[in-house]
């Protein structure tokens, strides 16, 4: 597609005419790429020609003007724009400087451009244009925009958008009996529906009601008196600063500064549209306090989990080397009480103190230990053991191993169990190597 358009005009990503209406994002999108290529941006009243599906003013003459035979209803950024014939004489007589000197400079405007301009000065505070400049920046004689228009009887017809005041119909009698609140914005939302279905916009009287300002008007519907189209100089020059006037002569533009991105606050905030945040109640401060504190225990709970990583990861075992009291502290016989804390037993006989490791050597139970029978007995498989260890019954493959012992320097029984002594099957001894028994 290409960027000049044949009028001069930079139509850079936008389709030609004819093209539908286009909304903020597009818009948005436009201006962000004319601004990289350093194109002309789009003025105000060309972005309200592209919202209200009409052709810009510099596309006059390229195929860009609107069917006349079947256009559907005015835009409602238009419908509060005075037909030329019958303009308001006495809504102002006198062209403003700024005016003259648009006229002088020869500049073609359209209605969609003039609508485009009372939006800005309803923005910017400054007073709207009046019938006369209207009609002068269409290119009509202003003798002929200051004459007044004969009353024109239309009992029969439907209300048309030029009518400064009327009666007020049915559904905005409703309305306003309902005690609806309207808005500006809400009432710019009407005017456009009925511009799309070709409905007849609301006229002065009928906005002034929706907004408030004028009670009594409700008490008259359409159907109940004929409508008369009042002469243009009836119109009372206060009226283009009332409210109703502003919405009936307003429309919302947007204009971008810079490249930001669509969807974003600063998108908004360059097209006037305002940022509207969460209310800084007490319950959202309370919401919010409640998000950052879970934010913050995650964070130090990940922290913690971070640093533990770096400490070793230890394990705590029973110490394989331990006292077990004096050899005088030990009879003849098996005794069993380190069974539970080191599993060992200490064997006495006449001759010898040992010290029997408690794991079966079948597959490492630990056996118990039966008075009765004087022989230890394994609960998983049967294995037995006599009193010394020496298997003699069961699976178990050879007799019980026993651990190292030695006399300390306080005279103390020292056991360790990291050294253990067996009598392997079919092999020679170790039970009577030095460390494996004590001396009685």
């Amino acid at each position: 597609m290409a960027d000049e358009s044949a009028n001069g005009g930079v139509l850079g990503h936008l389709p030609p005419w004819p093209r539908n209406a286009l909304n903020n994002s597009v818009i948005a999108m436009e201006q962000a790429y004319r601004q990289r290529k350093g194109l002309p941006l789009l003025s105000d009243a060309d972005i309200e020609a592209l919202k209200a599906g009409q052709p810009m003013a510099w596309e006059s003459g390229n195929g860009g003007t609107a069917p006349a035979a079947a256009s559907p209803a005015p835009p409602p950024v238009a419908a509060s724009v005075p037909p030329v014939a019958a303009p308001a004489a006495t809504a102002g007589t006198t062209l403003s400087e700024e005016v003259t000197k648009w006229v002088a400079e020869g500049r073609k405007w359209s209605k969609s451009t003039i609508a485009a301009e009372q939006a800005r000065r309803a923005r910017k505070g400054l007073p709207a244009l009046n019938d006369v400049e209207i009609a002068a920046l269409l290119g009509e004689p202003v003798a002929e925009a200051a004459a007044p228009a004969p009353p024109v009887p239309t009992a029969a017809s439907t209300p048309t958008p030029a009518a400064a005041s009327g009666p007020i119909s049915t559904d905005v009698a409703k309305w306003v009996a309902e005690g609806r609140k309207w808005s500006k914005s809400t009432i710019a939302a009407e005017q456009a529906r009925r511009g799309r279905k070709g409905l007849p916009t609301l006229n002065d009287a009928e906005i002034a009601a929706l907004l408030g300002e004028l009670a009594a008007a409700v008490a008259t519907p359409a159907a109940s008196a004929p409508v008369t189209a009042a002469p243009a100089a009836a119109r009372p020059a206060a009226a283009t600063a009332s409210a109703a006037a502003s919405v009936s002569r307003s429309g919302v533009s947007t204009s971008y500064v810079g490249t930001p991105a669509v969807g974003t606050s600063r998108a908004a905030k360059a097209g006037g549209v305002a940022s509207i945040g969460p209310e800084d109640n007490e319950v959202n401060q309370q919401r919010r306090r409640l998000v950052w504190s879970a934010v913050a225990a995650f964070l130090v709970a990940w922290f913690l989990a971070f640093f533990r990583f770096f400490l070793p990861r230890t394990l705590f075992e029973p110490a394989t080397s331990f006292k077990i009291g004096y050899p005088e502290e030990y009879g003849l016989g098996v005794d069993t009480k380190f069974q539970q804390k080191y599993r060992i037993w200490v064997d006495r006989t006449p001759d010898r103190i040992f010290v029997i490791y408690a794991r079966c050597t079948h597959l490492g139970c630990t056996p118990d230990w039966k008075p009765s029978e004087n022989k230890f007995k394994c609960p998983c498989h049967g294995s037995g053991y006599d009193s010394e260890g020496i298997n003699f019954e069961g699976p178990a493959p050879r007799p019980m191993d026993r651990a190292k012992v030695e006399i300390a320097p306080d005279g103390q029984i020292l056991v360790d169990v990291s050294r253990l002594y067996q009598w392997p099957k079919g092999q020679p001894t170790q039970f009577n190597d030095d460390g494996a028994f004590l001396r009685a």
